[in-house]
């Protein structure tokens, strides 16, 4: 692909006024609180741990996280409570993806109960709009030691295989839920330890529904040094077999405890040793999938406004639709609203993740969070100054 010049595109990601046009004055004035508690470490980590013990005593803080934390990451406890998110969403022209993030299940029954809930979702994305993708872990549908049994070679008991079968079943059911009803799924990435045994479940599955279009889509975790290659040989595989791959573009979720699992296992840790290693694998994925799109259908999930920036402004230089349906930007609810709501009113495809589930069950999802807003270098001080700014600017407005 051939460099561009972009310096006259037009398009803007740093715009408050158009990131935070959905928010009143009293929704601000509470980001930035919580921001700014999340801004300092010592601060976010006493936050958490004096909310995760209040939660283990029992004490009555429900209301308190469902009004904060819980009202701005996610959409409601309940696939009805939703709707009013999925509405004032679909306002700006985002999408919604709904994303079940109850974890920690273990047990038969509360695997089958998330198969359940993520058909509920594909059933209601169905026709809509307004909600483009549904989504899954398929940690939620499977025991993840049995999978990284599996993906390390050994043998499995006779129970053991019987549950590895049945989580099989589910993944299959999901899928097919999902190819009949024309909904596309994203399969999220988990860590590099039970990464390959999802992985052959995904392209089994591609092979079975992605004949026309993408419907299953992969994720790749590009802070994992071997992960651009790994795309790159799916989507020549894609091409070669007569399937479209689906591809979800992320840096990674999982940093710290892939770091702690290479240790324990005195393995080299699959994770890029800088930041510009996993910016540079991140550009050079999009890329790849823009040159291939006959059969790359694909996806930047990133909070990143320099690579978001780049794809939109390389699409506008090859000329392909800003609207193109093989091609979307996706955030998670709740941050970077600068890059959701300007790219999706330049006309790009835009969704949100919009995590639900009853309120103290998504608590890991919610701690994460916190502690990701914290980690990531420049993130929540970014959050803070787009708020300020917004917050200045309305103020000085009504003077």
């Amino acid at each position: 692909m051939k460099p561009t010049d972009t310096t006259n595109s037009g398009i803007r990601l740093d715009n408050p006024q158009i990131a935070f046009a959905h928010r009143s004055d009293g929704d601000l004035q509470k980001m930035e609180w919580m921001f700014s508690l999340m801004n300092n470490p010592t601060l976010n980590k006493f936050s958490v741990q004096a909310l995760m013990m209040s939660i283990s005593m029992k004490l009555p803080v429900k209301s308190l996280v469902k009004a904060t934390i819980f009202q701005h990451f996610c959409g409601g406890e309940t696939l009805d409570e939703c709707v009013k998110t999925i509405g004032k969403l679909s306002e700006f022209h985002i999408g919604t993806i709904l994303d079940y993030s109850v974890e920690g299940e273990k047990t038969e029954s509360g695997f089958d109960r998330v198969e359940a809930e993520t058909i509920s979702t594909i059933q209601i994305a169905a026709g809509k709009k307004e909600v483009p993708f549904a989504v899954f872990k398929t940690s939620g549908i499977a025991d993840v030691r049995i999978l990284e049994k599996v993906q390390a070679g050994l043998s499995l008991a006779e129970d053991e295989e019987k549950k590895h079968q049945n989580a099989r079943k589910r993944f299959s059911a999901i899928c097919r839920a999902a190819a009949n009803k024309k909904v596309r799924l994203f399969v999220d990435a988990e860590e590099s330890w039970i990464q390959d045994a999802i992985d052959q479940w995904v392209y089994e599955e591609m092979a079975n529904h992605n004949q026309q279009t993408a419907i299953v889509f992969n994720t790749y975790q590009l802070y994992r040094a071997d992960m651009l290659e790994r795309l790159i040989s799916a989507g020549n595989k894609a091409k070669s077999s007569g399937y479209v791959l689906g591809a979800k573009l992320v840096r990674g979720a999982y940093m710290e405890k892939e770091a702690a699992y290479a240790a324990k296992k005195n393995i080299r840790n699959p994770i890029h040793s800088t930041k510009a290693g996993t910016d540079n694998d991140f550009n050079l994925a999009w890329k790849f999938c823009l040159e291939n799109l006959q059969h790359v259908h694909f996806c930047s999930g990133s909070h990143n406004e320099t690579s978001n920036l780049d794809l939109a402004k390389e699409m506008d230089a090859l000329s392909i639709s800003r609207n193109d349906e093989r091609i979307w930007f996706a955030q998670l609810y709740g941050m970077s609203d600068n890059i959701s709501y300007a790219l999706a009113k330049e006309g790009f495809n835009v969704a949100k993740y919009v995590p639900y589930g009853p309120v103290f069950s998504v608590m890991p999802y919610l701690v994460r969070r916190a502690s990701e807003n914290t980690s990531v270098a420049g993130q929540t001080s970014r959050e803070l100054a787009l708020i300020r700014s917004e917050r200045e600017r309305r103020k000085s407005r009504s003077e």
